[in-house]
């Protein structure tokens, strides 16, 4: 049974086993997104200021990390990033269950919407995110490339 946990100083502390999580969910990117992952740069303590800086929770199957996301309030939304569900354990609605925490969360910071960001090149999270109620909002590029790399989605809450 999987259950969730805030990840941070009064809950699921193993930056390590969230590390590994998040690199293996992100894995499938490498060699097809440009430029690559972020995940990449992140650490076991980098995770752990992230917990601190942001609200991050967890998905524990058996204790085992199966999936996580890290939510940041920002003035008119709620920003969605870094979630990761376990390759093994994707199809089991552990992403929806995750999202549905944003929802909450954002609802109860009063904040009407989602908001996240995607690689230009991952249709397939487009797809899922869009079926999740999310829709394009604008198409950007990271720093010194003159082409769009990833596009912002949000969802409307209210």
């Amino acid at each position: 049974m999987v259950i969730l946990q805030r990840i941070g100083t009064d809950g699921y502390e193993d930056h390590e086993a969230l590390l590994g999580l998040i690199l293996r969910s992100f894995a499938y990117m490498d060699g097809v997104i440009d430029p690559p992952s972020s995940a990449h740069r992140l650490t076991a303590e980098s995770l752990k200021q992230k917990a601190r800086d942001e609200i991050g929770h967890v998905a524990l199957d058996g204790g085992v990390p199966v999936g996580c996301i890290y939510l940041r309030p920002e003035a008119d939304c709620l920003y969605v990033g870094k979630l990761a569900v376990e390759p093994s354990a994707q199809g089991r609605g552990i992403g929806r269950r995750l999202m549905d925490v944003a929802e909450a969360l954002a609802d109860a910071l009063s904040l009407p919407a989602l908001r996240l960001e995607t690689r230009i090149e991952l249709t397939g999270n487009h797809s899922r995110f869009g079926a999740w109620g999310f829709g394009k909002t604008a198409e950007k590029a990271h720093p010194g490339y003159d082409r769009v790399t990833f596009i912002e989605m949000r969802k409307p809450l209210r």
